[in-house]
């Protein structure tokens, strides 16, 4: 099942064991079933802590294989083939069963030991899936750490009966004793806020207690990382405060127009960055979104303060505003109803549940047409509107869109609705701006590719100026109307949002903010506080 190379480089992990593992094994007579068999035996042949039980009792759910803890009685499944994305997955299933240190926080491990309730989560994943690792990962570590948490890894495509059983049509879905728990990205910080309620109270009254930084950055994507990395090489007090560090970042596979990386990878890059941040002394608050900025000038101890959504408070002498941009969606009828039940944003990550059916692409920019692209090697037939009588994408991939025989390009459609039957998208319909006519469209899947929409809303009604279209408005050096509020990145009105730029802006944003702090004095908050 595995290759050589592959052998080489797991048997170098497995080393790290400190205690048996059990990799137990329920089969059919599939294709995955005997793949999985293979792979199961691959990792025994690798280590002696490794050993491979054959129990067609172990599971109602066919082809599986369970990492098992004889002596903690653990549990972490996957149904299906872990392979592509999910690797992994089910390396680090097999290292942390196997007593390997994980990468979490003492108090996290202590909060996931102490949860005291049966909790068995069913993750629904496609192999193809940039997204979904992050999912299954932090809820096996939940599972190698407390025996009374169970999770399962279930590839849809190995399960298309069971996907259309529960009209699972986005991934990762997350099941928890049975029931939705969760779809789209989740974090393990959010996990444990929504199995363990009292833990937001007890992280904001921890954030009010720090101290004021010099420059405290707002968002951990590519210019929030910039702009912490600058700021932070000044040797000043830098914080990060992000509601995911890699931002948008994370929803994107390809990347090949980042100077000097040929090609590369949205989540490998973003976990590179903030690698890359942790090098320098800085503090990274995770999970937490900011709500409100107020200026200095109106508060009592003479501090930038940044209220954040779970009601704690930051304070800093200067802030940078990078939280980025969100995918736009269509605002008609029926999106929002059909939402995860058809109507998707991401192609990497759904696309392979459409597999053999009809689906459409809005939007005839770049990521447009790369969806068409993408989606035309899984799906019967891709149709792609475009509002406008001009395609926005580049000749070369448009050219190659052209080529394939199931893609089909629609000019001056203007989408209006979208149809279902309750459960899952059935239709679209669409304006033809040339005629005026409504045509509508069968098909199972939508995606929408239609441009970004800056993450600024919790700024309306403050003092810092936004522009027509919600971005922050900036001067060259990263200024915005706020004193001692800079800002950077796709939520700014500087043209081209490409990670790139955004990082060329983060930097210059933190010179900014450097700047204006060796010109502007340091409140005495201490003063204050003891008055």
């Amino acid at each position: 099942m595995l290759d050589q190379a592959m052998k080489d480089q797991l048997k170098a992990y497995l080393d790290n064991l400190k205690t048996d593992i059990h990799l137990v094994l329920s089969l059919d007579d599939s294709d995955t079933s005997n793949k999985l068999h293979g792979l199961a035996n691959d990792i025994a042949s690798l280590n002696n802590k490794v050993k491979v039980i054959e129990d067609q009792s172990a599971s109602v759910r066919k082809p599986i294989m369970q990492v098992i803890n004889p002596i903690k009685e653990t549990s972490i499944g996957f149904a299906g083939l872990p392979m592509g994305h999910e690797f992994t997955s089910l390396v680090l299933a097999l290292l942390h069963s196997g007593g390997h240190p994980m990468k979490l926080e003492p108090e996290v491990i202590e909060q996931i030991a102490g949860l005291d309730k049966e909790m068995n989560f069913e993750i629904f994943i496609s192999l193809s899936c940039q997204n979904c690792p992050d999912v299954v990962q932090a809820l096996n570590m939940m599972a190698a750490i407390n025996p009374k948490i169970t999770t399962t890894m279930i590839d849809g495509g190995a399960f298309q009966d069971e996907i259309a059983q529960r009209n699972i049509m986005a991934v990762p879905s997350v099941y928890l004793n049975g029931e939705v728990f969760a779809q789209g990205r989740i974090s393990l910080a959010e996990i444990l806020a929504k199995v363990d309620t009292g833990s937001v109270a007890k992280e904001a009254a921890a954030l009010n207690e720090k101290e004021p930084y010099e420059v405290l950055v707002v968002g951990g994507g590519p210019a929030g990382a910039s702009a912490a990395i600058y700021a932070a090489r000044k040797g000043i007090r830098t914080g990060v405060v992000a509601d995911r560090f890699g931002g948008q970042v994370l929803d994107t596979m390809s990347i090949e127009n980042f100077i000097s990386v040929k090609e590369t990878e949205g989540p490998k890059l973003a976990a590179a960055l903030e690698e890359h941040v942790k090098e320098y002394d800085v503090d990274i608050i995770n999970q937490q979104k900011a709500n409100n900025v107020i200026s200095a000038e109106k508060t009592e101890d003479g501090y930038i303060h940044v209220e954040l959504e779970s009601g704690a408070t930051l304070k800093s002498r200067s802030v940078i505003l990078s939280t980025g941009a969100r995918w736009r969606e269509m605002n008609v009828p029926g999106e929002q109803e059909y939402r995860n039940k058809g109507v998707a944003y991401c192609p990497h990550c759904d696309g392979p549940l459409f597999k053999g059916k009809r689906v459409a692409v809005i939007g005839g920019g770049n990521s447009g047409i790369e969806a068409a692209i993408d989606l035309a090697g899984l799906v019967e037939h891709v149709t792609v509107l475009e509002f406008s009588d001009t395609l926005r994408a580049d000749k070369i991939i448009v050219d190659k869109a052209n080529s394939m025989g199931n893609v089909e390009i629609i000019k001056q459609a203007q989408t209006t609705e979208v149809l279902g039957d309750g459960t899952r998208v059935t239709a679209l319909n669409y304006t033809d701006r040339t005629t005026g006519e409504t045509k509508k469209i069968e098909l199972a899947g939508i995606f929408v590719q239609i441009g970004l929409v800056p993450n600024s809303e919790f700024l309306k009604g403050s003092e810092i100026e936004l522009s027509s279209r919600g971005e922050i408005e900036v001067s060259p050096k990263g200024e915005t109307s706020m004193p001692g509020v800079f800002a950077a990145g796709d939520v700014t009105t500087v043209p081209y949002k490409q990670i790139i730029i955004a990082m060329g802006e983060g930097s210059k944003a933190s010179l900014g903010a450097f700047d204006y702090l060796i010109r502007t004095p340091v409140p005495n908050h201490r003063a204050i506080n003891a008055a």
